[in-house]
């Protein structure tokens, strides 16, 4: 490669190595040797491993936003809506799902608390997003109960997801579902 790969380039570039070698054992300097650059091409745009995935999950996190702005996503009850965005997200990340749960694993070991810092804000971000996405506007204490009740929804769903990777996505879509007709989560998600 001649010119300087972009971020996105180095992305994909380090997501398909790491569907081979898996995400453990990526290096940087491999995805380097993959484009043709070296490890200050790479720099420029990474500062370390975990910054890919960040810059995954906030692909997914795109995904999600352009989905909001479909015109007849807007018309739908709100349980639909989270469910529909839910949904992009999760397709977003699909290419790569066996890469992503072990991400997942890389930053949630024991001697990674700053990573795990990182993901847990994470999830507050995808989250923020989501509700946003979703045009929910509730205020004070029923958007503490609401964001804590969709964390739980989303986390259960991305673990569902990850665990049965050949799922039809119709069963995926009627588990989602589920997630969010619970009970304490239905009187909050009243249009």
């Amino acid at each position: 490669m001649s010119k300087s790969p972009s971020a996105a380039e180095i992305l994909d570039t380090a997501l398909n190595l790491a569907d081979y070698c898996g995400w453990e054992r990526l290096q940087l300097h491999a995805v380097a040797a993959e484009l043709g650059v070296g490890l200050d091409a790479i720099a420029r745009h990474y500062q370390q491993k975990d910054d890919l995935v960040e810059a995954w999950f906030d692909r997914a996190d795109q995904a999600l936003l352009r989905h909001a702005e479909a015109p007849a996503l807007i018309e739908l009850p709100t349980a639909h809506r989270l469910e529909e965005l839910l949904q992009a997200w999760l397709t977003a990340l699909a290419p790569h799902r066996a890469v992503t749960g072990q991400m997942l694993l890389y930053k949630f070991e024991p001697a990674h608390l700053h990573l795990q810092i990182q993901g847990l804000l994470r999830i507050s971000r995808t989250l923020q997003w989501w509700r946003e996405a979703a045009r929910r506007d509730n205020h004070h204490l029923a958007r503490v109960v609401e964001e804590s009740l969709l964390t739980a929804v989303y986390l259960r769903s991305f673990i569902h997801w990850l665990r049965y990777p050949h799922e039809p996505p119709a069963l995926l879509c009627a588990y989602v579902h589920r997630q969010l007709q619970r009970v304490p989560l239905r009187q909050l998600l009243r249009d």
